[in-house]
């Protein structure tokens, strides 16, 4: 009996330590095969021949903003979800009410499954009621197309003095964020358009682990004021196309973080807010490399960044590259231009240096007005100086009043155009 026990004992620690192992082994990146929007026309909406078109009035919602309408609009997408044709969730004009769901895949439908809005959709304001951590969840699908010009009210304005402030805990432990209005995991093939986002009570839009994303005529708001609203969120994502958006919001119109590859953003305009940031990275272990970031042609109106890169001293390794940042118009920014890899602990950081990499990073055209003295802070790791860094074309102007340039373990190079202010010595 005894022998049998201790066998069993062994057994169980051995089958217990190998779970531990494979929970923690490092996510993988996911895959996405060919873009099936591609090429097409995605501005614009037309029913497919026989496409059926599930009201949420027709399985019970009310519009008034007070009846709890969730069980409806679950309903309404399991029988989108689950028909073998072509369907649609239509949410039409008026307020609904309804409380943390999913919209889970896989679908049956032939095409990419729809989901317009055209009315006001409200969460809840008491916090305690998510139990799911987000608000809307859209996860385990092929296709999805989420439209209308609708709006989706996070009533966060009660939440957010609970926010906590993540980037406080410097030892690594978890951090609870406030629910994102609306969450997308393990999606691929979709197109988010047209929709506004206001008020969350964290971050407005959530990507991870998702492939081949368009974001497009979006409008994202919520006072200067509110903590960790974030207005798009990337990270573990491959493709994602960012267009023609408008982010106005408490912190970054859009974060980019571990695992993000070939990620897009064109014709942005954001402030106020904290600007576009790059991490931070390297504040856990195993991050995946950040490779393939462009901004393009954006307007920075007031932010308290321009385009940054941050990323933790005294951490983990990490990586970034091929890093674009072109055609950039500023008004009135603090910090235009930044890589911070003392985040957090400058000035003075007598933390051990980053771990994180940073090659080919490239500022090009960009101008417009700053409210820094110093409006290109390059600060780098001195145990991984940054490579291949160059600014091209920059006109940053301080009023009558000069701008500096501040470089720590960099040689950026300098060609062509103005450089005001002027380059490192």
């Amino acid at each position: 009996m005894g022998i049998a026990k201790q066998n069993t004992l062994f057994i169980t620690i051995i089958c217990f330590a190998l779970a531990s192992y494979a929970v923690a082994k490092p996510r993988a990146r996911p895959h996405s095969g060919p873009d099936i929007y591609k090429g097409r026309n995605v501005a614009r909406d037309t029913l497919f021949p026989g496409e059926k078109v599930n009201n949420v009035l027709d399985f019970g919602a009310q519009p008034d903003g007070e009846f709890d309408s969730t069980q409806a609009f679950m309903d309404a997408w399991q029988a989108t979800c689950k028909s073998t044709v072509q369907s649609r969730v239509y949410v039409p004009e008026g307020r609904f009410l309804v409380s943390s769901m999913f919209f889970s895949g896989p679908c049956m439908t032939p095409h990419p499954v729809t989901v317009q809005v055209d009315g006001t959709i409200l969460a809840p304001t008491d916090i305690s009621e998510f139990e799911n951590d987000e608000w809307l969840l859209f996860q385990n699908l092929n296709g999805l197309r989420l439209i209308g010009q609708g709006t989706f009210d996070g009533q966060g304005k009660d939440s957010w003095k609970y926010t906590e402030n993540c980037e406080s805990k410097r030892d690594g432990s978890a951090c609870v964020r406030n629910p994102s209005s609306l969450f997308f995991s393990r999606v691929n093939d979709a197109i988010i358009q047209g929709i506004r986002s206001v008020n969350p009570k964290g971050f407005h839009i959530f990507v991870t682990n998702c492939g081949n994303i368009r974001l497009r005529r979006l409008k994202l708001t919520a006072p200067e004021t509110s903590p960790n609203t974030d207005g798009i969120h990337v990270s573990h994502s491959i493709n994602v196309i960012m267009s023609r958006n408008t982010i106005a919001t408490g912190d970054d119109c859009v974060s980019i973080i571990q695992g993000s590859v070939n990620v897009t953003m064109n014709r942005l305009r954001c402030g106020p807010g904290h600007g576009v940031s790059i991490g931070s990275l390297g504040k856990y272990a195993d991050e995946l490399e950040v490779k393939g970031i462009r901004l393009i042609n954006a307007t920075l109106l007031g932010t308290t960044n321009g385009v940054r890169i941050k990323t933790w001293p005294d951490r983990f390794p990490g990586s970034a590259s091929d890093i674009f940042f072109t055609n950039i118009d500023m008004v009135n920014v603090k910090n235009p231009i930044i890589i911070d890899q003392e985040y957090e602990c400058f000035p003075n950081c007598k933390k051990k240096p980053s771990l994180v990499k940073l090659n080919n990073i490239q500022f090009n055209n960009i101008r417009g007005t700053t409210i820094s003295p110093v409006a290109v802070d390059l600060r780098c790791s001195k145990l991984f100086p940054c490579k291949g860094v160059i600014l091209r074309n920059i006109d940053l102007k301080l009023g009558l009043l000069p701008t500096m340039s501040r470089c720590v373990n960099i040689n950026p190079l300098y060609f062509g155009g103005l450089q005001v202010p002027p380059a490192c010595v």
